[in-house]
């Protein structure tokens, strides 16, 4: 039998539509002067991940843009003093010219009602052709068709893309992520993702990451994307609250191997919540108790 080329190893899923993601991100600085408020990065020609830079807002919250022929569906708005709104359609008009298309209806979304996600949310109130939900549970289920929050997953459909959308409280009541089938890119907010996860409501978040982990199931996993990098690129380190320049962070992506190591760390403390180092993010109840490291 003849051995796969990488190419072929690497090749996604049938389906799944790929896309690239940057070696490093932006962070903030050195030199704020020379740093772009915000970073554009195309994944793929329907998907555009923005992040805010730390010049701006230490936070550095990232935001996604995906395109479907009858909609586009943006995530979040950032933190701060954000102008999400005017770099969004600036994007959205370029990608229109690019497309050559007239125009294209928006939804804002978030991934959950924090202020680092939800700031940039007035520059969108009142826009033409533009539906904002706001970051309610009752906001997000009506805007997705979700009867039984959070048990039930509701979706968008963009026109030939569909997202599904999964509620996952815990961190937050009307914390929500979204599986976009075209992709296999699961958006988890501030659930998952290379950092500190700060966690509100233990049994609520627990099952939460169960439910995620069921849905996952027999889904194509390309990525999952969180909304902030706090952690470095060394094991078990992350970086202090309110670093704007990160020069050594740790990649956005994870995958479906750390939603697993997520419950399994939960489930062993689920008696006894504390807080708990991992190699690439940290379990972190509200009121943690002295760190522990995973051998």
């Amino acid at each position: 039998m003849r051995a796969q080329s990488p190419l072929q190893a690497q090749a996604p899923p049938p389906g799944i539509e790929p896309g690239e993601l940057p070696k490093v991100w932006i962070t903030g600085g050195p030199n704020c002067l020379e740093v772009p408020a915000w970073q554009i990065h195309e994944y793929n020609p329907t998907l555009y991940i923005l992040r805010e830079s730390g010049c701006t807002n230490y936070e550095k919250p990232f935001l996604y843009l995906f395109f479907g022929h009858d909609r586009a569906l943006l995530v979040d708005t950032g933190a701060g003093q954000s102008d999400a709104a005017v770099v969004v359609q600036g994007l959205i008009g370029k990608w229109l010219k690019r497309e050559k298309r007239a125009s294209i209806a928006l939804v804002v979304a978030h991934s959950h009602g924090h202020g680092d996600h939800v700031a940039g949310d007035k520059g969108f109130a009142g826009m033409p052709d533009t539906t904002l939900v706001p970051a309610t549970v009752e906001a997000v289920q009506q805007a997705f068709g979700i009867g039984n929050w959070p048990e039930q997953a509701g979706a968008i459909d963009l026109g030939g893309r569909v997202l599904d959308v999964i509620g996952v409280p815990g961190h937050q009541p009307a914390a929500a992520a979204y599986y976009d089938r075209q992709t296999g890119i699961l958006l988890t907010g501030d659930n998952l993702y290379p950092g500190r996860l700060y966690i509100s409501d233990f049994p609520v978040y627990l099952a939460s990451t169960q439910r995620l982990v069921k849905f996952t199931e027999g889904r194509a996993v390309a990525h999952i994307l969180g909304c902030h990098i706090e952690q470095s690129s060394t094991p078990y380190v992350d970086y202090p609250i309110g670093t704007t320049y990160q020069p050594h962070e740790h990649s956005l992506e994870l995958g479906r191997a750390h939603l697993l190591e997520l419950l399994a760390g939960l489930e062993q403390m689920q008696s006894k919540p504390l807080k708990l180092a991992l190699r690439d993010f940290t379990i972190f109840p509200t009121e943690p108790r002295p760190a522990i490291r995973k051998k």
